[in-house]
């Protein structure tokens, strides 16, 4: 195999960028080639900032008795169970050159997690609000994408959140916005504070089976009140497959409900 590796890395400044990838691969700056993707941008007061982006590509070895003489230690990234990817340790073909699989290629370029992360904790250092971090990818969706999910722990976060997690609506659409410009495509990234989304799905679903349940006891329609896209979302999904229902959204934003009918 012919290919060398190459991994991207992504700081607030070129320095940095190179210095951790150089950590990430446990190598020296002679044993790579560096290549500047993006020197940056500072943004205005920080929102919208664009972070330096570098290319590190190894230098092939030399090939014959030399060639094992030196060997450059290899580390791993440090890693937990959620936000950190661990990079393999690469593999010497005959020649001396560098092998890695195609996992580990992937693995190497993908610079998502990172990208995220990065954006919500830098919003939220403008926000002043101190918080812990945590990264990985969901389920494949409908149509076949991993969204990023973004889990934001600490204490007193209920400023993230906002009536009707409308600030953490808006701090969402932002991440989105500008995680996606910086990868030249759109990438859906949701957000969880303090595990709010997730307790609030729970209760959205609950809803949604006991107003089944009227629906089928009145045998007549039941109407929600009025919610969000996503809110409206989760019902639907919900009662998808339910043998006697069937849901309907009607009337306009932001008074849209959805209305639970018996099924014929």
């Amino acid at each position: 195999m012919n290919e060398r590796t190459t991994l991207e890395k992504i700081a607030p400044t070129v320095e940095e960028a190179v210095a951790e990838g150089l950590t990430e691969l446990g190598l020296t700056d002679a044993a790579v080639d560096v290549e500047v993707l993006d020197n940056g941008s500072r943004g205005l007061f920080g929102v919208g900032s664009r972070q330096a982006r570098v290319r590190l590509t190894v230098k092939r070895l030399p090939s014959g008795p030399e060639a094992g003489a030196e060997k450059p230690e290899t580390t791993q990234a440090k890693a937990s169970s959620r936000s950190d990817v661990v990079v393999p340790v690469p593999a010497r073909d005959k020649d001396g050159s560098v092998e890695v699989s195609e996992d580990a290629f992937s693995v190497l370029d993908d610079n998502l997690l990172f990208i995220s992360r990065q954006t919500v904790a830098e919003l939220l250092e403008k926000m002043k609000v101190p918080a812990h971090i945590e990264v990985r990818y969901g389920e494949l969706d409908e149509e076949g994408q991993r969204p990023i999910l973004v889990d934001v722990q600490g204490d007193d976060l209920g400023v993230l959140i906002g009536r009707r997690a409308e600030i953490l609506n808006a701090l969402q659409y932002i991440v989105n916005l500008i995680v996606s410009k910086q990868v030249e495509h759109w990438v859906q990234v949701n957000i969880d504070v303090q595990g709010y989304r997730a307790r609030h799905e729970r209760q959205l679903r609950q809803i949604a089976q006991r107003m089944a349940d009227q629906t089928m006891k009145a045998g007549r329609r039941q109407v929600l009140e009025p919610m969000s896209a996503s809110d409206r979302r989760i019902i639907h999904l919900e009662l998808r497959d339910h043998p006697s229902v069937t849901t309907q959204s009607v009337g306009e934003e932001p008074t849209r409900k959805v209305t639970i009918v018996p099924k014929e």
